[in-house]
């Protein structure tokens, strides 16, 4: 498999939350093999690893937190870091939150790309799937099965004419994930935004960094980048999701109706059935459990 990855240089981005509305400023640093992604509120400071253990909310977004201390819509950035195989980072942020840029990845994968991306001289081990795994949470499921590479085929459906039920299934790699998923921004609907509002959320929202859905349609002039945008950002939204495992997955992932707490929950109970996947360097070589994977659930 190939080797881990940092980038090469320091690089910064600013911007505001979409939830906390609150303007943020994010440090790109290179970090040494087998560090992970590392999170670092630089006001408080608190140091976050980037790892399902450390998910405390998944509310409308994906937040990690330590110590009462949070980092707010994660996803996006995830996303971005594991569409483009960055295994070792930290991400120093001014706030509480990581700013939405325009609703997608695309800006993020320009900001990695313009850092630059450094191979580190030692191998990426890879969660492989061995036996169909299958997790349930109310209307969603998720189905991982053994595969020669990573696939995602995702179902989403909603009682809204300006989307229905879409479906979408792909090969992941850095080429696929830029051009068919990085793209694919946030949405919402018009109706629930007084809600979110009320109960502190999405007050960083707007037509710059969303999709918008009203009775009649779509809000946004600029219209759509895809015709199935949506079901697309679900799967940018999960691939920021299950790089929370640590590891690449090499499996296909078979999602329906599932959003970032279903995913959460899904890894959990991956990493509580050892039987169904092994952690491998090369095909044929097996590496030992780690011991970090052992959460309680």
């Amino acid at each position: 498999m190939r080797a881990q990855r940092t980038i090469k240089n320091e690089i910064s981005f600013e911007g505001i939350g979409l939830h906390t509305g609150k303007l943020a400023s994010v440090t790109l640093k290179p970090a040494s093999r087998d560090t992970g992604v590392i999170f670092v509120r630089t006001d408080k400071p608190v140091v976050i690893k980037a790892y399902v253990g450390s998910v405390i909310d998944t509310a409308f977004a994906t937040t990690i937190g330590h110590n009462g201390i949070k980092i707010r819509t994660i996803e996006h950035l995830m996303a971005a870091l594991a569409g483009l195989g960055i295994d070792n980072i930290y991400i120093e942020v001014s706030g509480p939150e990581i700013p939405i840029l325009d609703g997608s990845s695309t800006e993020l994968i320009s900001i990695i790309l313009r850092a630059g991306i450094a191979k580190q001289g030692k191998k990426r081990p890879y969660l492989r799937i061995k036996r169909p795994f299958v997790f349930e949470d109310g209307h969603s499921k998720i189905v991982a099965f053994p595969y020669n590479g990573s696939r995602i085929t995702y179902r989403i459906s909603f009682n809204h004419h300006g989307i229905g039920e879409q479906k979408i299934s792909l090969d992941i790699n850095e080429e696929s994930f830029a051009r068919e998923i990085a793209p694919a921004r946030t949405f919402g609907f018009l109706k629930d935004i007084e809600y979110l509002r009320t109960n502190g959320l999405a007050k960083g929202g707007s037509l710059e960094n969303a999709i918008i859905l009203g009775e009649n349609g779509i809000l946004n002039s600029t219209g759509l980048r895809f015709q199935d945008e949506f079901v697309r950002h679900k799967v940018l939204d999960s691939i920021g999701d299950f790089a929370l495992l640590g590891f690449p997955i090499y499996g296909h992932i078979i999602a329906s109706r599932s959003g970032h707490s279903s995913n959460v929950k899904f890894l959990k109970k991956l990493l509580a059935s050892p039987d169904s996947w092994d952690i491998t360097l090369e095909a044929e070589e097996k590496i030992s459990r780690i011991p970090a994977l052992q959460i309680n659930l």
